[in-house]
This record gives C-alpha cells, structure tokens and sequence, in this order.
C-alpha cells in the first residue's frame, strides 16, 4: 500500500521525498504548483504512512511499485521529480516507463552510482541503525543536510523533518540503504532519456557533490545551481526552488 497526498487539479505531478523523509516534506510546493496541476505525494515503502513488508528492496522494485500505484489511481503521463532517493527512484521509472512519463527532474539526486568511499558509509550506517534504532540516527542524520549558512535559520523546519524522519521504520531505512549502496549507474539514460529533463543542484551539497551535478547539465533541459545551498534546497532557498520548479513545468507544457 502506498499512502499519499493528492492536491488540485490539471496535469499530474507526482513529488517523490529523499530518504528519511515523508510525503509532508513537500505540503508549501503541493500547495503552491496545486492551482495549475493534480499533485501527488506519494510516501515511499517503508518511510511515512506506507508500510515494506519485504526486508529488502531495490530501486527497480520500488519503481515497479509505484507504476502499479499509478495504475491503481489513474495516474497518466506524470511528470515525476524526486529529491535525493526520490532521485534515483525516479530514474528507475523512466527506465520502466520511458515514455510513459511526461518529465523528469533530479533534485539534489544523481544518475551515477555510488563510488566505494560511499559504498562504505551505507554500510556504516546499516550498522549504525542495527545497533542505535531510528530516532537516534534521524537525529544526527538531518541537520547536516542544510548548509552551515543555513542551519541555525531553519531550526523549526529541521525540527520538523526529524519528527517525520523518525516516522520511518527501522526496517525501510536499512533496506533503502542497501538500495541505494546497490543501485546500477544510469547515467547514460539521463543522457538518452528524450523528455525534458530537469537538475537542481546545491553547491554546498554533502551528500551530492557539485562536481557530479555539473557532468549532468549538458543533458538536462533545465538545470540550476544554488549558490551557499546544501542537500535541502527546498527548505533552504524555497522561493528560488518553487520558481525553478515552475519554469520547467511551463516548459513541459508547451
């Protein structure tokens, strides 16, 4: 089962929350991009309201699992953007659906796998969750996503995102954790995929290094870099993210 938000009217824009996250993370651009398009917020399994029943999972199965949500509910031609694992989960399904969607978007994500210095860190932190439970990992998880600039400014909504972090379960961070670790490059379908594309990039970003971002740009439809920002740029530059949201959704449209 998956849980999920559904706002508005028009097009359909499904938002696809990172890791740790929840379908909440998205309520100020559901309700902001709600007045010209039908938004959808799905919670991935084992993060918010939706349950994983499997111990493991794969972005492939997570994508699968998603296209049969579509179906269930009537979804055609989406635009899809994810943040962060919502990313690589959205890359997936272009590859399963290809033309089946509508567009694209990365939001502080990647098509490149992980190297082996990030290989190790999931590891540590599939040991780490083993052994200290999920609150304690929420909590020293987040507020390194924002950047130093920005952390003390945005204590309410780091605050907040921990509370919905820690609405995951031990089970989906530990599994989405392998997922990732073990996701296949798909880096040549960001260059091939013939839909509009878009990136939107931190360059203080600690988890997606600003260096792979730029190999990405000569690909993407629209691509942006946020100058002082980190992995949140929705929370940390939420005006200037909403407008860049919205200018590649009006040219998805013509």
């Amino acid at each position: 089962m998956i849980a999920f938000t559904q706002q508005g009217s028009g097009p359909a824009l499904i938002l696809i929350h990172g890791f740790c996250e929840s379908k909440e993370m998205w309520k100020t651009f559901s309700e902001d991009l709600s007045a010209n398009y039908t938004v959808y917020c799905p919670d991935l399994p084992g993060f918010g309201e939706s349950p994983l029943i499997e111990p493991h999972i794969s972005m492939e199965e997570a994508a699968v699992l998603l296209q049969d949500w579509m179906e269930e509910n009537n979804i055609t031609k989406p635009i899809v953007i994810g943040h962060s694992l919502g990313g690589y989960v959205t890359l997936a399904l272009a590859e399963l659906m290809w033309d089946g969607l509508k567009a694209i978007g990365l939001f502080h994500s990647t098509a490149f796998p992980d190297d082996e210095e990030k290989k190790q860190t999931r590891n540590k932190t599939i040991e780490f969750i083993k052994k200290h439970g999920v609150d304690k990992f929420v909590e020293s998880f987040v507020p390194p996503l924002f950047s130093d600039q920005h952390r003390a400014e945005q204590a309410d909504q780091i605050a907040g995102l921990i509370q919905f972090g820690k609405k995951s379960s031990q089970n989906g961070m530990i599994a989405f954790t392998a997922a990732m670790r073990d996701r296949k490059d798909r880096f040549e379908l960001w260059k091939t995929f013939p839909l509009p594309k878009l990136m939107i990039a931190g360059e203080l970003d600690p988890a997606v290094k600003i260096e792979a971002s730029r190999k990405h740009q000569p690909y993407a439809t629209h691509y942006y870099e946020l100058i002082g920002t980190g992995h949140m740029g929705m929370f940390e530059e939420p005006e200037k993210t909403l407008g860049m949201v919205i200018k590649f959704l009006k040219h998805v449209a013509k």
